[in-house]
């Protein structure tokens, strides 16, 4: 993921209180946190600013989760061009495009469909494409599921096929109905249903290799009975953000690994979800892969929280989702 600078308001913020979207951490009250060491100086201590940056994860420490289309495997093998039309999709579906649309919905308040009606009209989605024949588009049970499955169901549409969305709940609930063909069509992730298929949450699956990744994944899929089509460059991963004036501070440094040599004299504080400190992805990861020293870290819920702890000044750097609405420009 490369850096992106964006721009945000306190009152963004408080929109995003209500808004925001991921599953969250336990406790959300902010400010209380476990020391990573002592700091030695402030060179990151955490400077207020209302514009962020996202800093690029160059060694690749999160998995990849990509926006992929997954089809129930008779669905698709009767119906090839309906993947085909999925597949225009992924060809343009960009993170920016897709924070753009998290953001037309939770804080200029678009309806879903009006907001999906208008990036598939944009990008002419589905069209060179012919199919026929009635189609369900399963969402889960939040904003971002629920724009993909409606951009999904207008290139299906364009391409002569009549496409209904269908909201139908959490992995748990929609997976094995879309196994069953109760729908023919969701919006996943690659990496969250990569490992959700494989069942072992003692060893990843997959990892910052987008192509390994979403191969494993189709091995996965083929004996569950989906088929999966092209991966989007749009993905929604954990990431990791600053102050643009910490950056600025910092000589404009742009990826962790230079963050982490700027950062080495202790004096980062990293507000985080509370399972932070035992995550691989995080406080371990960052610790390990990119050889961050923490002076102490702040637990938060993800989303609004930990974003306006770092517009404040509360905290030098901070987890955050690579399509949170806030991080629209």
């Amino acid at each position: 993921m490369r850096a992106r600078t964006l721009t945000t308001t306190f009152a963004l913020a408080a929109v995003l209180a209500t808004a925001a979207c991921g599953e969250s951490g336990s406790s959300g009250n902010g400010g209380g946190g476990s020391s990573g060491g002592q700091a030695s100086g402030d060179a990151c201590a955490p400077i207020a600013d209302d514009q962020l940056v996202v800093m690029e994860d160059d060694k690749e420490l999160q998995a990849v989760d990509n926006i992929i289309p997954a089809l129930e495997t008779a669905y698709a093998e009767a119906n090839p061009t309906a993947m085909d039309a999925l597949n225009t999709v992924s060809a343009v579906l960009t993170t920016d495009d897709l924070v753009g649309l998290n953001a037309a919905v939770d804080v200029e308040r678009k309806s879903v469909t009006d907001a999906a009606a208008a990036y598939v009209d944009d990008n002419d989605l589905g069209s060179g494409v012919t199919g026929s024949g009635a189609v369900t588009v399963g969402a889960a049970s939040f904003t971002e599921s629920q724009i993909l499955a409606n951009v999904y169901a207008g290139a299906l549409n364009n391409a002569g096929f009549t496409a209904t969305v269908q909201t139908v709940g959490q992995r748990e609930a929609y997976l094995p109905a879309l196994q069953a063909g109760q729908f023919q069509v969701f919006p996943e992730y690659v990496g969250t249903v990569a490992e959700y298929l494989d069942g072992n949450p003692d060893e990843a699956v997959v990892s910052g290799d987008l192509d390994a990744s979403v191969e494993t994944l189709r091995g996965l899929g083929t004996p569950a009975g989906l088929t999966f089509g092209e991966p989007a460059e749009a993905e929604d991963s954990n990431a990791f953000a600053i102050t643009v004036a910490l950056q600025e501070q910092l000589g404009g440094i742009t990826t962790m690994s230079e963050l982490a040599e700027a950062c080495s004299d202790g004096s980062l504080v990293l507000g985080a979800t509370p399972e932070c400190p035992t995550r691989p992805f995080c406080q371990i990861g960052l610790e390990d892969v990119y050889g961050f020293r923490f002076a102490s870290l702040g637990d938060y819920d993800l989303g609004a929280a930990t974003n306006q702890a770092l517009i404040q000044g509360q905290i030098s750097m901070a987890q955050v989702l690579s399509t949170d609405p806030i991080l629209a420009q």
